[in-house]
């Protein structure tokens, strides 16, 4: 079998849509789409965006809506979710929606499925409403989700329109063992979210592999890992671009989440050590500094687990930043 290296595995975007200090969901908007194109005319193979709601500086509450703006202002790379969060939502709602959006830019969407509400207990309240406390199944949503996509399904009393007949790719998506095992079990390709959940992706994604049945849609087990990336020119100016996504991370870990802000000199003078050791934590697998550095850091993860793409997300307050930072990735893996 052919060994994984930077040079012959695909790499993507993960997209939160990002709100700067200063800024508006507009003006984030619209550089995502500029990245996108960018990402495009650089080799990215996917631009995904994650379902996050009621959280500051986060703007991609309706994912289904961006992909297909950037669909839409994009020609060849693939644009989708990572993910949906499928209790938030009806699976013949995600069908139809989906089924839209392949229909009118075909071989061109995927569909990444998450269990996770996205958001707080209350807000998840906010959108199930009376369904908050009802039986939820996260396989068996999955199945009536393929169920509704297949040609088979024309027969039946409810059907997704437009939606059936139509090959949307469905991916599990997972922070921990339990998605592993449904991944597996169902044959489908396994997105780990390694850029805030490290602790259980080794493990995870060795279950997936020694449980992996072949299916319909994978023959073989396939595993994408979601990293945090900071590149520039040298690895002291990625140092002081990474203190705004450790002080993104510092608000999640202490409730205070807020808009992007802007790099500091000195991070430390933001966080005592208790934290400090929190936010390292969960920002474990991430890749900080010069081209040099990372593509080293980089070879030895891909080398190390073997997995089939890599998904970076990067906040970086400096809009030229991102895209140097963006560019300079791309290149590791040219």
């Amino acid at each position: 079998m052919l060994e994984n290296t930077l040079k012959n595995i695909p790499y993507s975007v993960l997209d939160l849509a990002t709100v700067l200090d200063g800024h508006t969901a507009a003006d984030t908007f619209k550089m995502s789409l500029e990245i996108a194109q960018q990402s495009e005319t650089l080799g990215y193979k996917r631009y995904w965006f994650a379902e996050h709601h009621n959280m500051a500086g986060v703007a991609s509450s309706a994912p289904a809506v961006l992909i297909g703006f950037i669909a839409g202002g994009t020609k060849t790379i693939r644009v989708g979710s990572g993910g949906i969060m499928l209790p938030n939502h009806a699976p013949l709602i995600v069908a139809e929606q989906f089924g839209t959006l392949a229909s009118l830019y075909p071989n061109r969407i995927d569909l990444g499925l998450g269990r996770a509400p996205g958001t707080d207990q209350v807000t998840a309240l906010a959108i199930r409403g009376e369904n908050f406390n009802a039986a939820h199944s996260f396989p068996r949503d999955v199945e009536k989700l393929q169920q509704l996509f297949s040609g088979d399904n024309r027969t039946s009393n409810v059907r997704a329109m437009p939606g059936e007949g139509l090959e949307v790719p469905i991916w599990i998506l997972g922070s921990s063992t339990d998605s592993a095992r449904l991944a597996a079990e169902k044959g489908l390709p396994y997105a780990f979210a390694s850029h805030f959940a490290p602790a259980y992706f080794e493990q995870a994604i060795t279950i997936y592999r020694n449980n992996f049945k072949p299916s319909p849609f994978l023959k073989e087990p396939y595993v994408m890992a979601c990293v945090n990336v900071v590149a520039a020119d040298t690895d002291a100016e990625a140092e002081v671009l990474s203190s705004s996504v450790k002080r993104m991370f510092l608000g999640v870990i202490t409730g205070r989440r807020e808009m992007l802000k802007p790099p500091v000199e000195n991070i430390n003078a933001y966080w005592d050590q208790l934290e400090k050791e929190a936010v390292e934590q969960m920002l474990y697998y991430s890749f900080i500094g010069s081209q040099s550095t990372i593509k080293a850091d980089l070879e030895r993860f891909v080398s190390k687990f073997g997995v089939n793409e890599i998904m970076t997300t990067s906040h970086i307050y400096d809009y030229d930043a991102k895209l140097r930072s963006n560019k300079l990735l791309a290149e590791i893996f040219q």
